[in-house]
């Protein structure tokens, strides 16, 4: 163990920082320092780089609240990143002392938001393993409706397919923008404030900062009927996942088949290389609760569920690590 070394991150460990991201098996654009630090000033950043033999082998972003470090609350998903040839015995050791080191800076607690197993280049499932043997407390899991997209076998739902028509019907059209204005302005605050009392979790100045930083990333779809914008959908794009990050229509989107047309067509002709198409988490009530209506629709596009785990780590258990070969 006296071989690993972790470091706290600073602006000096950027670019290494950055390349290791870009190489991990389970890095994606979000983990980028100049997408973390897009609201750095809302989190107490406790990033940390792990070093085998001087040389870096892990990294974990992270930020700090009081005694607690989490994984990442300003992320959408979280943990370690790992190189694509780690093994095993290395997992563990590396995640030994990080949780040593959290505990020699009076952590009490860590928390992990998982990374979908949608998202890895290649298998990363050690750290699964690893909260049982830490007794980890499974304190929330969200479901995530994804496409297969290779999977023919599962077929678009006649309800879904009525409403793709219907935008045939009535002559809507699909554009890939720059500009998110209209769509934050016109379509997306609105709805959130009238269903769900809440706002984006970007805001427009936000969203459009990070378009700039990360333009093949961060991509804007809106559909339009008699030029007028009835619909749109915000895309994060990594290696095999189209994400939807924003999901949104105007009162008229039943009638019009918007939200179907637009979704059909990305689905269909803008990521059909993909391996995944993730329309997110459909949960409610830190994961207790799902939006039926919501499940229903998305499933409707041949979606199934995948799993997202959180979990609370004493970290006074690290011990337990020291058990696991015999």
């Amino acid at each position: 163990m006296n071989d690993f070394k972790v470091v706290k991150y600073s602006a000096a460990n950027y670019t290494e920082w950055n390349a290791f991201v870009s190489h991990s098996k389970n890095g994606t654009f979000l983990f980028h320092r100049d997408f973390m630090e897009y609201h750095q000033d809302r989190f107490e950043d406790f990033s940390l780089l792990i070093y085998f033999k001087n040389k870096l082998v892990a990294l974990l972003p992270a930020n700090k609240k009081d005694h607690e470090v989490y994984s990442h609350q300003g992320l959408t998903y979280g943990g370690v990143l790992f190189t694509e040839q780690v093994k095993f015995d290395r997992v563990l050791n590396i995640f030994k002392s990080v949780l040593q080191f959290l505990k020699d800076c009076s952590i009490t607690s860590f928390f992990i938001k998982e990374i979908p197993s949608i998202y890895p280049r290649v298998f990363t499932e050690e750290i699964n393993y690893l909260m049982f043997i830490l007794k980890a407390e499974l304190f929330r899991k969200d479901t995530l409706s994804v496409i297969n997209i290779n999977n023919k076998a599962l077929k678009i739902s006649r309800n879904r397919l009525e409403g793709y028509k219907r935008g045939v019907k009535h002559n809507l059209v699909v554009k890939e923008v720059e500009d998110f204005e209209l769509f934050w302005n016109q379509i997306l605050i609105k709805n959130l404030e009238q269903k769900h009392k809440a706002k984006p979790v970007h805001s427009l100045d936000e969203i459009t900062l990070l378009k700039k930083r990360f333009p093949k990333n961060i991509r804007q779809f809106n559909v339009y009927h008699d030029k007028n914008i009835v619909a749109g959908t915000t895309i994060f794009e990594t290696e095999h996942v189209a994400h939807a990050q924003y999901i949104s229509g105007n009162d008229d989107k039943n009638t019009l088949g918007s939200l179907d047309f637009l979704h059909h067509y990305l689905i269909n002709e803008t990521f059909n290389a993909k391996r995944y198409f993730d329309f997110g988490t459909s949960n409610e009530n830190n994961g207790l609760h799902i939006n039926k209506g919501l499940q229903f629709w998305k499933e409707g596009f041949g979606a199934r569920t995948v799993t997202q785990d959180f979990y609370k780590i004493d970290v006074n258990n690290y011990p337990l690590l020291n058990t696991v070969f015999i």
